[in-house]
């Protein structure tokens, strides 16, 4: 008589079972509740991007103009003739203040001539000049709604590193949301039938569109 194989246990199989759908399920919804705001945000951007052509932005142009004091003219003369290098502080300050605009410590861009300062942010357009001979300074923003506010921060425009670290956190908790959901539809397609013809579907209907209608 030849010795049986040991039949696997069905209570240890089922306890492993019941273990991972309780760690895989608190893994999916906490990462869906870190995810929902977010998602809400990037799948609504998402339309609004997708149909940017139709969806017409009426840019409203806010233009200040100011002249630079004596004291603070002089510690821009001193300043470097070109390359880029932030304002000084002082002179930064009274702009800030007088303008009423977020300077803070942006590079500026010098010339003999002047010093221009970018100033780019989600949904709209900025720049400062600084005539370095008379001190005369312009300010011009250029707004286009807040359509256009959400749509760069969805691409990531001009929105500052901590922006670009939100991103990068949002996509890992999506990819932890997937992926555990992914297990999930494994672990239940015994008693689903349609799990894995869905999962397909939606794999084969972007590739289809890829290979067809994308040229």
């Amino acid at each position: 008589m030849t010795a049986s194989s040991p039949r696997p246990d069905p209570v240890s199989a089922q306890q492993r079972r019941g273990f991972w759908l309780r760690q895989l399920h608190q893994w999916h919804w906490i990462s869906s509740a870190v995810c929902l705001v977010g998602m809400l945000l990037f799948t609504a951007t998402g339309i609004t991007l997708n149909h940017a052509a139709r969806i017409e932005a009426q840019p409203r142009v806010d233009n200040r103009t100011a002249e630079l004091p004596a004291p603070l003219l002089a510690q821009l003369m001193e300043s470097p003739e070109e390359g880029n290098a932030p304002l000084p502080t002082e002179v930064a300050g009274w702009l800030g203040d007088t303008l009423e605009i977020p300077l803070g410590r942006r590079p500026a861009e010098w010339s003999p001539e002047e010093a221009y300062v970018s100033m780019p942010s989600p949904g709209a357009d900025a720049w400062l000049s600084i005539d370095r001979e008379t001190g005369a300074v312009e300010f011009e923003r250029t707004g286009r709604g807040w359509i256009s506010y959400f749509n760069d921060l969805h691409k990531g425009r001009n929105a500052g590193p901590a922006w670009g670290w939100f991103i990068d956190v949002f996509a890992i908790a999506c990819l932890v949301f997937c992926i555990t959901g992914l297990f999930l539809l494994h672990l239940h397609a015994r008693q689903r039938r349609l799990t894995w013809p869905l999962v397909g579907l939606g794999l084969l209907v972007p590739l289809v569109l890829i290979l067809l209608f994308i040229h």
